[in-house]
């Protein structure tokens, strides 16, 4: 039996490729994506701790009072963020504008800046109001 691979050739693939920060910002707008799954269900699991009663509702807020819990909501927090701002440079993308590569990189690289300033914000005037 021959080795029917061999004379086939390979995709280029991420070891390839020199990351970009394009590139980059696809790949993590695709796992901030997946992220806001399990961020949801969180999100849910507290809105029914809330119509449970105050028992629950003590348990699910001391979670997220939690070192580890805060570290999950601001996680979360980013996630939202950064997908929202991603979601705005594909829907420019959309309308067919942004295209240049020095503007696509320029976007994608204020995307990662905008996305943890603004989720360092809204946790400091989150804490404020607190």
């Amino acid at each position: 039996m021959t080795n029917v691979t061999k004379n086939r050739p390979l995709s280029p693939h991420l070891q390839i490729y020199k990351p970009i920060p394009t590139m980059v910002m696809s790949i993590v707008h695709r796992i901030t994506g997946g992220a806001l799954y399990f961020g949801t269900i969180l999100v849910a699991w507290w809105l029914i701790a809330a119509a449970s009663g105050p028992a629950y509702y003590e348990w699910a807020s001391w979670f997220f009072g939690s070192i580890i819990g805060q570290l999950i909501l601001f996680g979360y927090t980013w996630a939202l963020v950064h997908h929202m701002f991603g979601g705005l440079r594909h829907f420019m993308w959309d309308l067919g504008y942004g295209y240049e590569k020095e503007f696509s990189t320029k976007l994608a690289i204020a995307n990662a800046v905008g996305s943890i300033t603004v989720t360092i914000l809204l946790w400091i005037v989150g804490y404020i109001i607190r």
